[in-house]
C-alpha cells in the first residue's frame, strides 16, 4: 500500500484529468457529456468508454438494445444494493436479474456456465485466481480506483470494501480501542466471530486484523490472541456473546436493523490494526449483455453509484476523490467509524500463506 500522504497526492493529480468523465456519468451541474464521436459503431466487447461506444450515451444506446442484465450474488438487501439496481432500472430501463443473491465468491464461479452472468462480485483472491474468465474493461474514472485494487488490464477492480471492527453491546462491555482492551479484566468481553476462519471470508478477515503488529499480518499471531480470548473465556458462541468482530459496514446494519439493541450496539475500528477488504468487480468473458454489464460497471463507479454503496455502509473505493471534489454524500460518511492510520491490504500470498497456516493450527491452536 501507498502512504496516505502519497495516496493523497496522487489522486489530487487525477482529478482534473478524470473531472469530466466522473461529470458524465454523476450527472454534475455545471459540466457538459463529451461530445459523442459521430459515425462510431458500438464495440461491446471494448475496454474503455471512449473506444467501444464513443461516450456514455452511446453505451447507454447500446445497453438498452440488449434490454436485460444479470447479476449474481447481489443482494438487494445487502450495502443498499436494491437501491442501486432500481435506480439503474429507472435511469436506463434495462431489467436487472439476480442470481443467486447469496452466493459466494466461489460458487458464483461455479454459475458462469450455468447462470450466465454479466458481472461478478467477488473476493479479491478469487478473482485473481479467475481473471481468465474475465473479459477487461476500464471504466471512465478508473485513473481514480488505486492501483493496488485493480489489475493493471482492467479483468477486475474493487468497487467498495468494508474495515475490520469490534461491534459491541455498550450496556455490557467498556468501550475498547484495540483488541488488548477485550482482554482486559473487567471488559465485559464475551467475542464472537462470523463463523469459521477457515470457511468465512469476513471470519478469516477477523483473525488476521487480530494478527496485525506495526501493519504486518501474522496469523500466528490471530490464532493466539483468540487462544487466549478462550483462555479466559472470553471465546463465545453469537448467541452469548457481547462483542462481535467483523467488518465494519455488517456492525453497522445490525444496528440499524436490531429491533431491541440496535442504539446499544456500538462500532470501533481498532487504533492499531486497521485492516481492510474490498470486493472486486469483473465483468465475464461469456456475458450474454456485454454492453448492459459496461454500463452496470461505469453507474456503480460513479458518484451517484459509489454514494449508493456508501449509504448502505459499505466504503467507496472512490471515497477519497469524491470527498476531495465535492461529491462524497458526507452525512453518509459520517456515520461509519473512524480509522486512524494506513488499511493493510492483504496481498495475495499472505492470504495463501495464512490460509494454510489457518487449516493446520486453528483446531489445536483454539478450538
Amino acid at each position: 500500500m501507498t502512504s496516505s500522504t502519497s495516496r493523497t497526492t496522487r489522486t489530487l493529480a487525477l482529478l482534473g484529468a478524470c473531472a469530466l468523465a466522473a461529470c458524465a456519468l454523476a450527472g454534475c451541474s455545471g459540466g457538459e457529456r463529451p461530445p459523442a464521436e459521430t459515425g462510431t459503431t458500438a464495440n461491446p466487447q471494448a475496454t474503455t468508454l471512449r473506444e467501444g461506444f464513443g461516450d456514455l450515451d452511446g453505451l447507454v444506446r447500446a445497453a438498452q438494445r440488449e434490454g436485460e442484465l444479470t447479476l449474481v450474488g447481489v443482494s438487494r438487501d445487502r450495502l443498499n444494493f436494491g437501491a442501486l439496481v432500481d435506480r439503474f432500472r429507472e435511469e436506463y430501463g434495462i431489467k436487472v436479474r439476480l442470481v443467486e443473491p447469496d452466493a459466494s465468491s466461489a460458487r458464483q464461479i461455479e454459475l458462469a456456465g450455468k447462470a450466465r452472468p454479466d458481472v461478478f462480485d467477488l473476493r479479491l483472491d478469487v478473482a485473481v485466481a479467475n481473471a481468465d474468465r474475465f473479459r477487461p474493461y476500464r471504466v471512465a474514472v478508473w485513473d481514480e480506483i488505486p492501483d493496488d485494487l485493480k489489475d493493471p488490464k482492467g479483468a477486475w477492480y474493487a468497487a467498495y470494501g468494508g474495515y475490520v471492527a469490534i461491534g459491541y453491546d455498550s450496556r455490557r462491555v467498556k468501550p475498547p480501542a484495540t483488541f488488548a482492551d477485550l482482554l482486559r479484566p473487567g471488559s465485559g468481553a464475551k467475542v464472537a466471530l462470523p463463523g469459521d476462519p477457515r470457511q468465512v471470508a469476513s471470519a478469516f478477515d477477523a483473525v488476521m486484523a487480530a494478527s496485525l503488529k506495526g501493519g504486518r499480518p501474522q496469523v500466528r499471531r490471530g490464532i493466539e490472541f483468540f487462544a487466549e480470548l478462550k483462555k479466559h473465556d472470553a471465546l463465545a458462541p453469537p448467541e452469548r456473546a457481547t462483542v462481535l468482530i467483523d467488518l465494519d459496514h455488517a456492525q453497522l446494519a445490525r444496528g440499524a436493523t436490531a429491533a431491541t439493541d440496535g442504539p446499544a450496539w456500538k462500532v470501533v475500528v481498532p487504533r492499531d490494526a486497521v485492516l481492510a477488504d474490498y470486493r472486486v468487480q469483473a465483468i465475464s468473458k461469456d456475458a450474454p449483455h456485454p454492453a448492459a454489464a459496461r454500463l452496470w460497471q461505469e453507474f456503480l463507479f460513479s458518484d451517484e453509484g459509489q454514494n449508493l454503496l456508501l449509504q448502505g455502509h459499505a466504503r467507496p473505493v472512490r471515497m477519497e476523490a469524491m470527498e476531495m471534489r465535492g461529491t462524497l454524500d458526507t452525512e453518509a460518511a459520517a456515520r461509519l467509524p473512524k480509522a486512524t492510520g494506513e488499511p493493510v491490504v492483504l496481498t495475495i500470498p499472505q492470504i495463501d500463506k495464512a490460509r494454510e497456516h489457518l487449516r493446520t493450527h486453528w483446531e489445536n491452536g483454539v478450538r
